[in-house]
């Protein structure tokens, strides 16, 4: 059932399991080291718009990290079967993000929104736009006519996104953060000074040196290592796409209050 208003932190913990955005998640483990594996192999796919060159070549390092940083298994015999999320990682991770909305906030910066995962994220990305929006942000406009490989890059209700055949497209690229970076550089527009996204968006303005938060699931290592070396300022460890979109609702209540937005 829906919460109302704002969860303290315990109830947070728990709607997150309810709705498995943390805990036993849908994700399962042969799925998450088979990623591992294709990362670590160099298969740019999994790199998420990041240059990890061969810092993270050995499977075991990026499970090491993910152990950490998300709470699956460490164990690297378990091979098959439910893996987690740890739901305290995930709510220490949205305080985090908090944090530095609340100084995009004070500081009335310029901030873009792009999401990957449109049938899951879109509008906890764009409830979060909406508040920096009436905190005096700037939230960035996207050049129009911008397209990639896999199709065009739009904007609704402020959040860049893929769209391929009318369709919100779900995709880890970073060649749409790259169209979007590129446009307003041609057109002499200010770059944004924050970045909140998801997959190869939030990667690849890391990796360009844009201050990027963002979300990701316990099978996308690559935004993690990228926290860990300090690229991404925060990867925040969630199921990406649960079973209704709603079930972000208190997470994103949660997150809009911790950073003074409400």
């Amino acid at each position: 059932m829906p919460i109302p208003g704002t969860p303290s932190r315990a109830e947070l913990v728990d709607h997150l399991v309810t709705t498995r955005i943390a805990g036993d998640v849908a994700t399962p483990r042969e799925n998450n080291l088979s990623h591992y594996r294709k990362l670590a192999n160099g298969d740019r796919n999994f790199w998420l718009g990041l240059e990890l060159d061969d810092r993270w070549t050995d499977e075991q390092d990026v499970l090491a990290v993910m152990a950490e940083r998300v709470g699956v298994n460490d164990d690297p015999e378990y091979r098959y079967g439910q893996d987690t999320i740890d739901p305290e990682l995930t709510v220490d991770a949205l305080d985090r993000m908090a944090a530095r909305l609340r100084k995009a906030a004070e500081g009335r910066q310029r901030v873009l929104f792009a999401t990957g995962h449109p049938g899951g994220l879109l509008d906890v990305h764009r409830a979060t736009a909406a508040a920096l929006r009436a905190a005096g942000c700037d939230v960035v406009v996207i050049p129009d006519g911008l397209q990639t490989d896999e199709g065009y890059v739009m904007q609704f209700a402020d959040v860049a996104v893929l769209e391929h055949g009318a369709t919100l497209w779900h995709t880890h690229s970073g060649e749409p953060m790259r169209a979007i970076l590129k446009g307003l550089e041609r057109e002499g527009s200010t770059p944004p000074d924050l970045v909140v996204a998801d997959h190869g968006w939030a990667g690849f303005a890391a990796q360009h040196g844009i201050d990027s938060v963002g979300y990701a699931d316990c099978n996308d290592p690559a935004l993690f290592l990228a926290e860990s070396e300090g690229t991404l300022q925060v990867a925040v460890p969630l199921d990406d796409h649960v079973l209704s979109p709603r079930h972000y609702d208190p997470m994103t209540a949660y997150l809009l209050t911790e950073a003074g937005l409400t």
